[in-house]
C-alpha cells in the first residue's frame, strides 16, 4: 500500500542544504532538546557501544552524547550532506525512509528534532526496530502536538479574511497520545511517550518566521500553495498574532511541544506483564471490605 506524500521531501532537502550555515549558527533549541534527551538517557543504567544518531544536524547531539558516554561508537546519518559533514563518528548520507543499515547493527538509536517531516513515520520506526539488536534502545525527540498552534491559527484566519480561502502552511504534527501506539505497532516493547511543552518568545511574528526559514523549516507540505504568501495576508496574520498572543511587553509567544519516545527491542530479560488471572492478592483484603459485601451476599448496614 502506497504512503500518502504529506511532505515535499525534495523541497525540504533543498531548504536544509540552503540553510545549513544559518542552522549551524543558531542551535539553542537543538541544544536544549539534546540536553533533555540525555537527561532521560542518564536514567538508564546500562552501556551502549554501537549507536545511531539519526538526523545529525551538524552533530549537536552526537558530540553531547560522546561527552557524557565516552565509550560510544557513533554513526551519524542525515539526508543532507552539509548537516552530516561535521558530525562525530562514521558519517552516512541517508534518507530517513530508507535506512541503509544491516539488521541488528546498533545497540541504541537516537534522533533529535529530525522526524517531524517524515511521510511514513510508522515505516521509519519499523526500520529502526529492524536495525537494533535485541534489548536495543530507541530514544527519540521531535516536535509534535500543539507546536506553533498560534502561528497556524493566525495564518489560516488571516488568509481566510483577506482572500476568502486558506491553504495549509504549518506542518501537521503527531500527537503524544498516538505515539505509544506507533511504537507498539513497530514492534517495540515497554513503550513510553511523553511531552515537554516549551514556550518561546519573539519580538514579533516576523522574527519567528525569519527564524523558521533560517532553520530550513519553511512550508514544505505537498499540498501547499506554490505562490509566495501575499503581503496583505502576511500583515493581517501578523496583526492577529500580536492581538492574541502578545505579552505586556509586546513580545509574542510560540508553543513548541517536544515529544519524547522510548522503546526497547524485545528480549527475555525485560520485565513481562503477569499472565492474566495469575494474581494472588485477595481483593477483599486489599480493599478492606468484607468478602460477603464484595460478592453481593450482604449489605454494609447488615454488617453494622
Amino acid at each position: 500500500m502506497s504512503v500518502p506524500s504529506v511532505f515535499d521531501l525534495k523541497a525540504l532537502h533543498r531548504q536544509r542544504r540552503r540553510r545549513a550555515a544559518s542552522l549551524k549558527a543558531n542551535t539553542f533549541l537543538l541544544d536544549e532538546v539534546a540536553t533533555r534527551l540525555l537527561d532521560r538517557l542518564d536514567d538508564i543504567r546500562r552501556e551502549f557501544v554501537d549507536v545511531l544518531d539519526l538526523g545529525s544536524r551538524h552533530g549537536v547531539f552526537g558530540r553531547a552524547l560522546a561527552a557524557r558516554r565516552p565509550g560510544v561508537q557513533i554513526v551519524s546519518a542525515d539526508p543532507t550532506p552539509e548537516l552530516v559533514a561535521e558530525a562525530p563518528g562514521a558519517r552516512v548520507v541517508a534518507s530517513f525512509e530508507a535506512l541503509p543499515f544491516r539488521d541488528a547493527s546498533f545497540d541504541a538509536a537516537f534522533s533529535v528534532l529530525s522526524l517531524h517531516a517524515v511521510n511514513d513515520l510508522p515505516g521509519t520506526l519499523a526500520q529502526l526496530r529492524r536495525l537494533l539488536r535485541p534489548d536495543g534502545l530507541l530514544l527519540l525527540a521531535f516536535v509534535g502536538g500543539e507546536t506553533l498552534t498560534e502561528l497556524r491559527q493566525a495564518l489560516m484566519e488571516g488568509e481566510l479574511q483577506v482572500t476568502g480561502g486558506a491553504s495549509p502552511r504549518v506542518t501537521p504534527f503527531v500527537d503524544v497520545r498516538d505515539l505509544g501506539a506507533l511504537l507498539q505497532r513497530a514492534g517495540f516493547a515497554l513503550p513510553v511517550a511523553d511531552v515537554d511543552r516549551l514556550t518561546l518568545t519573539y519580538a514579533e511574528p516576523l522574527a519567528l518566521l525569519a527564524e523558521m526559514r533560517a532553520a530550513g523549516e519553511a512550508n514544505v507540505l505537498a499540498e501547499r500553495n506554490r505562490k509566495p504568501l501575499r503581503r496583505d495576508v502576511l500583515m493581517r496574520a501578523r496583526e492577529l498574532y500580536l492581538a492574541r498572543h502578545a505579552d505586556a511587553h509586546g513580545r509574542i509567544r510560540a508553543t513548541v511541544d517536544v515529544l519524547f519516545a522510548t522503546g526497547w527491542v524485545p528480549h527475555p530479560s525485560q520485565q513481562q506483564p503477569a499472565r492474566r488471572g495469575s494474581g494472588m492478592v485477595n481483593l477483599a483484603e486489599a480493599m478492606g471490605v468484607d468478602p460477603e459485601i464484595l460478592e453481593g451476599r450482604a449489605r454494609a448496614d447488615d454488617k453494622g
